[in-house]
């Protein structure tokens, strides 16, 4: 063998070697990526929404003993998905500045995530016939002064306000992590997610708040991907499904079809991992998987649960257990009775 072809294969044997390594050193980066951070501490925290409903003198007795029973288990935080008061009380100033003060009893972080009846449907007569859109503005004066949380104890939350310039006004919608798990509200709301179209402010509303929304849930499920993230949950007032289309789905028209069926579905399948989708709006306690891909295959990653509410007023603890084959775990928790195991 010449030097010439003795060295000629040296620098071959070198190539192919270090061609393995990068491949080798890739794929150990990209399992690295899709590989969750765990944490062996399980945790939780109560989600509730649409209430107090109805008189003061009826409603609050109950919300105060459910909110000191909240009190008692201590969790991370708290969660209410929207709509504190019921769609034919008034949208006054006062009304909100009260439930207010009822969020600020919560000892723990209380995050708040904005309903209807807050905003979308105080045009009605029996709320105050409030232009929609300017009770929305108030709502960010008063619930969303800064970036924490509300509650006793305050919780430091990042705002897309504060993220994107682009999206300065939408103060509501925010995420947080714990241990490692991303969570995040979203401004999805009842009555058609506010798209009306008979009415052009409604509908440049909507559009705005849309795109909003739209980019961030990609912002977040991008976030958590990067940061490998074991779970996410997602947190917004609206029934999104459509009960009586033969199996619960989301409308291909209307308020829902960009965030939910061409955002977040698509969105939470390609993320692999747990995602918990948490709503009220129906007042219907329930735990399962509804949601279904674009050729109608259940996303068996995606569980949906939905809070009590109106006259029942009672929360859910969720716990989340990131060694559990389950991850998930929901018991009913009763401002009387304390906390029960969800059936």
């Amino acid at each position: 063998m010449t030097p010439r072809v003795r060295s000629f294969l040296i620098v071959l044997m070198w190539m192919v070697a270090s061609a393995a390594q990068a491949q080798a050193q890739a794929q150990a980066q990209t399992q690295a990526q899709r590989s969750p951070v765990t944490s062996a501490t399980p945790f939780h925290f109560v989600a509730l929404g649409d209430m107090p409903y109805g008189p003061a003198m009826l409603s609050h007795p109950p919300y105060e003993r459910l909110i000191a029973q909240i009190n008692r288990l201590d969790p991370v935080f708290s969660v209410h998905i929207g709509d504190f008061k019921s769609g034919s009380s008034t949208c006054s100033d006062e009304a909100f500045v009260e439930q207010l003060g009822f969020f600020n009893r919560f000892e723990r972080p209380l995050i708040y995530t904005p309903g209807d009846n807050e905003w979308t449907d105080c045009h009605r007569t029996l709320a105050g016939r409030f232009d929609p859109r300017e009770r929305l503005i108030r709502l960010r004066q008063l619930f969303f002064t800064e970036p924490r949380s509300l509650g006793r104890q305050r919780m430091d939350l990042e705002r897309q306000s504060e993220v994107d310039a682009r999206f300065r006004t939408y103060v509501e919608n925010a995420r947080f992590n714990v241990q490692g798990v991303q969570f995040l509200t979203a401004h999805i709301v009842g009555s058609n997610n506010g798209f009306d179209p008979r009415e052009p402010a409604a509908v440049e509303e909507f559009r705005s708040r849309e795109s909003a929304v739209v980019n961030w849930l990609e912002q977040g499920f991008a976030k958590a991907t990067r940061e490998r993230a074991p779970a996410i949950v997602v947190m917004f007032h609206a029934d999104v499904l459509d009960e009586n289309a033969g199996r619960p789905s989301v409308a291909e028209t209307g308020g829902f079809a960009r965030v939910i069926s061409r955002t977040l579905l698509p969105l939470a399948k390609e993320f692999e991992r747990p995602v918990l989708v948490i709503h009220g709006d129906s007042h219907q306690f329930r735990v399962d998987n509804p949601f279904r891909d674009s050729l109608g295959q259940t996303i068996t990653n995606l569980t949906r649960l939905e809070v009590f509410g109106a006259a029942d007023t009672r929360a859910v603890k969720v716990t989340l257990d990131l060694g559990s084959n389950s991850v998930f775990g929901f018991s009913v928790v009763d401002g009387l009775q304390g906390s029960q195991e969800a059936q």
